[in-house]
């Protein structure tokens, strides 16, 4: 907190701080065990009508009363991460973006809208990446006219917590009744650290497709298409050079297992790999399965020219990101899932699909 020299506390922070990062302290009422004040680190997203609103790196939203204000002070951006390769939000943003493509994609300025059917939200969302060339209500009117015309809901996905990810345009997207239905974290690591448990990977093999015995392990039933389109989206490898070149894992099951014991998916994108997809049988957890599938992967992106790994995990996924952890992985960011609000139907207008997108992380 910021103190005079006279040992006060002091708001050293105003309106035109919006944007930056700041860290206050405010009065609360009945707080637990007594406590009288509420300290708050984030951005400062708004500041109107006598009430601040401050993102945190989690994406929560913080509204302080001006009243209730006892200090205030900006506060530099958060110091380097300890773990893990250097990274920009928009590096990281457009390597997970390539890694994960959809079957359909519109430039609207830096704006990109992509669609896969309904497949997940993220090949399903607009990735707003700069300026949309348009004033904020009319990009996101065309935003919602585009995937109308798909029948599919209209999302936007935003990052939070650091530098250069887009605090501000969660808040203006809240304002307008945005609703956020998914927060995940992506998180980055070492890649030789992970290649180095390979120990038990020789019973993982490796494909360029995703087969029916790897198909029959995923989580998502079902799988259209279009799914195996994103799923697989830019594995040519060799042929076509500087493009991602996708791998997929597979541990078999016991003879007569109707799916494999575990599996996993890789993107290797020059210096990044990107895991995903990486799941066991239930009945087979805590043998070492998971770990031995990122192994095996890390391996063979090592071999590709990659050094440096991503990942994206749920915030409610305990398990993944205690393995995740243990693998020498940290968070770098948190992103989310922005819906459109609801409009009334209007004669002749394309219907604005409700039917559920799967989750933004896998």
């Amino acid at each position: 907190m910021e103190i005079s020299a006279a040992g006060r506390l002091e708001v050293r922070i105003t309106a035109a701080d919006v944007g930056k990062r700041v860290s206050v302290r405010s009065l609360i009422e009945h707080g637990p065990s007594g406590e009288k004040f509420s300290d708050t680190l984030g951005v400062l997203t708004s500041w109107d009508n006598g009430v601040l609103r401050i993102t945190r790196k989690s994406g929560e939203s913080v509204r302080v009363a001006e009243s209730a204000l006892v200090a205030g002070k900006v506060v530099p951006a958060a110091p380097a991460r300890r773990r893990g390769p250097a990274a920009s939000y928009g590096e990281l943003a457009r390597v997970a973006a390539r890694g994960w493509r959809p079957v359909e994609s519109e430039r609207l300025g830096e704006w990109e809208l992509r669609a896969a059917a309904g497949f997940t939200r993220r090949a399903n969302s607009v990735l707003p990446l700069g300026d949309p060339g348009l004033p904020l209500d009319d990009a996101l009117t065309a935003v919602r006219r585009w995937y109308a015309a798909r029948a599919l809901p209209a999302y936007v996905q935003t990052a939070t917590g650091a530098e250069g990810t887009q605090e501000l345009l969660c808040a203006e997207l809240e304002r307008r009744g945005w609703v956020r239905e998914v927060t995940a974290e992506l998180w980055t690591g070492g890649l030789a650290p992970v290649a180095d448990l390979g120990d038990g990977t020789s019973g993982v093999l490796l494909s360029r497709d995703a087969d029916e015995a790897w198909l029959a392990r995923y989580q998502r039933k079902g799988v259209s298409e279009v799914a195996l389109r994103v799923l697989g989206g830019g594995s040519p490898g060799a042929s076509a050079p500087g493009e991602p070149s996708v791998w997929f894992a597979t541990v078999p099951g016991e003879p007569g297992a109707e799916a494999p014991a575990a599996i996993g998916r890789c993107v290797v994108d020059g210096r990044w790999a990107g895991f995903a997809a990486v799941e066991v049988d239930p009945a087979r957890r805590r043998e070492g399965l998971a770990t031995a599938v990122m192994a095996a992967l890390a391996v063979r992106a090592l071999e590709e020219g990659a050094s440096a790994a991503w990942l994206q995990v749920e915030t409610d996924n305990e398990g993944g990101r205690a393995l995740y952890d243990r693998l020498g992985f940290a968070p770098h960011h948190a992103y989310h899932h922005y819906r459109a609000p609801e409009e009334p139907a209007s004669e002749g207008s394309a219907p604005d699909s409700s039917a559920p997108v799967g989750d933004g992380a896998s």
